[in-house]
C-alpha cells in the first residue's frame, strides 16, 4: 500500500493551500514537511528534487511532482473529482482557470507592501462582486444544480469554495448579493471531509500573518 502524500512547503497558505484542499476533499490523509530555513530549500534543491528549483513539491505514488497545477490534476483525476468525460473535464478546466487570476491577488495580499495593499484589496473587491462570483452564480443559476458541473463535486467546486472563503477574510460582505454561492459554500463545507478540514487543529492554514510573511521571506529571500 502507498503511503500518504508528503507535502513540502513553508506553514503558510502560498500555492500549497489549494493542494491541501483538494486532498481533504477527497478524504486523503497527508503529512507535511514544513520548511523553516533557507538551508532546507538548499537541500531541497541539491538533491534534485526540484525540477524547476520551486516549490511546492508533493511525493504521491512514486513521484515527486511540482507544479501546482500538474499536482492538482494528478489529485482531481486520481481521486474521480475531475469529470465523467472530455467534455465536462474541459468545462472543470474552464472554471478552474477563470479563478486563477483572482486567487493570484488574495495570495500575495499578505506579502505586498503596506502602501499597495490598499488598492489591491480594492482590486480584489472589485473583481470579485463585478466579475467572477457572477459569473459563477450565473453557472449554478443556468442549471439549478447542486454542483458547477455534472451535479458532481468536482476540483472546480472544491477551488472555488477555498476561494470564497479567502476572499470573505478580506471582504465581509462579498457573498451577500450572490446566495447560490453561499448555498454551494455550505453545501461542500458541510461534506464530512471537507467539515473535518475545516474544524480548529486542522492542517488549513490561517490567513498569513506579518510572523508568518517574515518567516517565509527568510525561506525565500
Amino acid at each position: 500500500m502507498a503511503g500518504k502524500p508528503v507535502l513540502y512547503y513553508f506553514d503558510g497558505r502560498g500555492r500549497m493551500e489549494s493542494v491541501r484542499w483538494l486532498l481533504a476533499a477527497a478524504g486523503v490523509e497527508f503529512e507535511e514537511k514544513l520548511l523553516k530555513t533557507r538551508d532546507d530549500l538548499e537541500k531541497l534543491k541539491n538533491d534534485g528534487s526540484l525540477m524547476f528549483q520551486q516549490l511546492p513539491l508533493v511525493e504521491i505514488d512514486g513521484m515527486k511532482l511540482v507544479q501546482t497545477r500538474a499536482i492538482l490534476n494528478y489529485i482531481a483525476t486520481k481521486y474521480n473529482l475531475y469529470g465523467k468525460d472530455m467534455k465536462e473535464r474541459a468545462i472543470i478546466d474552464m472554471y478552474t482557470e477563470g479563478l486563477m487570476d483572482l486567487d493570484e491577488m488574495v495570495l500575495y495580499q499578505p506579502y505586498l507592501p503596506k502602501e499597495e495593499k490598499e488598492g489591491n484589496l480594492a482590486k480584489i473587491k472589485d473583481k470579485s462582486r463585478n466579475r467572477y462570483f457572477p459569473a459563477y452564480e450565473k453557472v449554478l443559476k443556468s442549471h439549478g444544480q447542486d454542483y458547477l458541473v455534472g451535479n458532481k463535486l468536482s476540483r472546480a467546486d472544491v477551488y472555488l469554495v477555498k476561494l470564497l472563503y479567502h476572499v470573505e477574510e478580506l471582504d465581509s460582505s462579498a457573498l451577500a448579493n450572490f446566495p447560490l454561492l453561499k448555498a454551494l459554500r455550505t453545501r461542500v463545507s458541510n461534506l464530512p471531509t471537507v467539515k473535518k478540514f475545516l474544524q480548529p487543529g486542522s492542517q488549513r492554514k490561517p490567513f498569513e500573518d506579518e510572523k508568518c510573511v517574515e518567516a517565509a521571506m527568510k525561506i525565500f529571500h
